[in-house]
């Protein structure tokens, strides 16, 4: 299990940095994310890269240096995960950012991508944007409320049977904050 040491983090805040390499390698993961039954913004797998490509490119389009960075694990040169960070160019809530699609590769599940990504991210919340408080909303039902409260999140709230997975399946999405920067 490799630690954080194994993995290069890397953060990209302008557009013009994704490399057509890297938009690839962000698409590609996502498919394998959500084809693996992971809570990643698809919730209807399959899906192919027509489904997700133009999403990704909207997100990766947007990357600025003080609303929305892109955050990324590699190991061996190999995507691992990803995540980004976004802030609200509101003044009035500028103070906070929200974190969206945090995904770890099925292949690297299990071994600290997606613990090492936040960390990160956290960092670089408070450290060069100056933020004093994340927030995130979650898919019931998976585990993950245990997973961000082991890195200090706390749950604030839900939308009771907000998310139809399927006619049998209706999850809660979970809303969490952390605001120990």
């Amino acid at each position: 299990m490799p630690n954080d040491n194994a993995l290069t983090l890397a953060q990209i805040s302008d557009p013009r940095s994704v490399t057509r390499e890297l938009r690839n390698r962000v698409v590609s993961c996502w498919i394998a994310v959500t084809n693996a039954a992971g809570a990643a913004g698809f919730p209807f797998p399959p899906v192919q890269d027509g489904d997700v490509a133009p999403v990704a490119d909207r997100i990766l389009g947007r990357l600025g240096p003080q609303h929305s960075r892109l955050i990324t694990a590699t190991c061996d040169g190999v995507l691992a995960g990803w995540v980004v960070l976004d802030r609200d160019p509101d003044r009035l809530v500028g103070h906070w950012g929200t974190v969206r699609h945090l995904q770890a590769h099925p292949d690297f599940r299990g071994r600290g991508v997606g613990s090492a990504l936040m960390r990160e991210l956290r960092r670089v919340a408070r450290e060069e944007l100056g933020l004093e408080q994340l927030h995130l909303a979650a898919r019931g039902g998976e585990g993950l409320e245990d997973f961000y409260g082991r890195l200090g999140w706390r749950e604030i709230g839900r939308w009771p049977a907000a998310l139809r997975l399927a006619p049998d399946d209706t999850r809660d999405e979970v809303l969490m904050i952390l605001d120990a920067l």
